[in-house]
């Protein structure tokens, strides 16, 4: 449903927006979307936020937004919009064990819904996936690493059989696909010092490690494996098998904490996970599954500030019969991502494969560059064509609106979402039921 047909304005409406990549999707004007948005919200730190990121964006001297908010403050939220119909399209992001209830009630009241990762907290809540996505009105997850170029030319390299060949999925060797991430309880977004809810500690609400980041994690294994094998992104892919999980947790202080929340004391609600000055947030976690004959491993945790100068890390390394491939985002990097092709076979056949395969995503890419770096070659791209993460949250706006216009999702995109949150739901399961063992493996990032 959009606004009274395929190239008619969009409306977009938010409900309790509690996370700040609701405003994030807002960074860029959209030109079918009016400037008039809605929010139905509780009044309070969350709500004025949110509004503070969208005024920041309008009064920004580069390419300023002029967004009209229009507040529906008060109880019911969710009800209240229903019942209204601003328009037809809500955004989600906030509390993630409510959220995919909240997902199916918009559904199935006629709305076309866009909403932050993760839909579920732990195990529950499977069904109401499953019945929102089986069909009508559209519901996608804002997975922004589906925009990252980096990401998209990683899939492309993959995909090159005369450059990467297939997966090493050797049962002897290491995983075929490994991911660790670090990011951090206290940095920067828009230049200014991140607030976040003191609900997001609270694991109960925001889910624990497997929860959160693996769901952008278990998404670029779907896609790196879909791009070696083509069929399993239109037909039905081999399942997703749990092989082991852990979570565990890092130490809050009261002081980062009230600097994060503004809260100068920690809720009573969390007294279990308090000791002394410190709160345990159980953000961290590994976990490996295989998919088909691929076995991915993956390790994500939560340090508590930013670095001066710098942000969050990443590290991928996908194993082929031909080439490693390396994504590396640090220090030694910049903070930008850094990728990069190691050849295991014949050196001068592999550069002539990576050109011609680099010169031919010249119209979608232009300016991409190889250069000899130690025992490979990285793969330059030019800065104008790396946003960055915050920019990606527009670019998630528009290809959902287009997908709504379209009046269908891409194929196989319900059925690996419903495989990847059956595979997290039995992790989460399998790590509480576990407890903390010594970690299964780990590699630095």
């Amino acid at each position: 449903m959009t606004d009274g047909g395929v190239s008619a304005m969009h409306t977009l409406a938010f409900v309790d927006p509690g996370h700040f990549h609701a405003a994030l999707t807002l960074g860029e004007r959209h030109p079918r979307v009016r400037d008039e948005i809605f929010i139905y919200a509780q009044q309070g730190q969350e709500l004025d936020d949110f509004l503070t990121l969208v005024e920041a964006f309008n009064r920004r001297a580069d390419q300023p937004t002029s967004w009209r908010p229009v507040l529906r403050a008060g109880d019911l939220s969710l009800e209240r919009l229903i019942a209204e119909r601003p328009g037809g399209v809500v955004i989600l992001a906030g509390k993630n064990h409510r959220k995919m209830a909240m997902v199916r009630r918009l559904h199935d009241a006629g709305f076309h819904v866009l909403a932050d990762k993760p839909w579920l907290a732990g195990a529950d809540g499977l069904e109401d996936l499953r019945h929102t996505l089986a069909g009508g009105p559209l519901a996608m997850e804002m997975m922004t690493g589906r925009y990252d170029v980096t990401s998209i030319l990683t899939e492309r390299l993959v995909s090159e059989s005369e450059v990467f060949g297939g997966f090493d999925a050797e049962a002897a060797g290491p995983p075929a696909i490994q991911i660790s991430s670090v990011h951090h309880l206290e940095k920067t977004v828009d230049g200014r010092p991140l607030r976040r809810p003191a609900w997001f500690f609270d694991v109960r609400v925001q889910g624990d490690g497997i929860a959160d980041i693996p769901t952008h994690m278990v998404d670029q294994v779907q896609r790196l494996f879909a791009a070696v094998s083509p069929a399993a992104a239109t037909g039905s892919p081999p399942p997703l098998e749990l092989i082991a999980a852990r979570t565990w947790a890092t130490q809050v202080p009261l002081t980062l904490f009230a600097r994060v929340t503004g809260s100068p004391v920690f809720p009573s609600d969390l007294d279990t996970v308090v000791t002394g000055s410190e709160l345990s947030y159980r953000g961290n976690a590994e976990l490996s599954f295989r998919l088909g004959a691929v076995t991915a491993a993956l390790h994500t945790r939560w340090d508590l500030s930013a670095p001066s100068g710098g942000g969050d890390t990443h590290r991928a390394v996908i194993r082929g019969t031909l080439a490693e491939i390396r994504v590396e985002q640090r220090a030694e990097t910049g903070y930008r991502r850094r990728l990069t092709v190691i050849p295991r076979g014949n050196r001068d056949r592999m550069r002539a494969a990576l050109e011609r395969s680099v010169a031919s995503w010249q119209d979608g890419h232009p300016g991409l560059a190889v250069s000899e770096v130690g025992a490979g070659w990285e793969i330059r791209v030019p800065r104008p064509l790396d946003a960055g993460h915050e920019r990606h949250f527009p670019l998630v706006l528009a290809d959902f609106l287009s997908r709504v216009e379209r009046g269908s999702l891409p194929e196989g995109l319900a059925a690996n979402t419903l495989a990847k949150y059956t595979l997290l739901a039995r992790a989460s399961t399998e790590a509480r039921r576990a407890g903390s063992p010594d970690p299964m493996w780990h590699f630095k990032t």
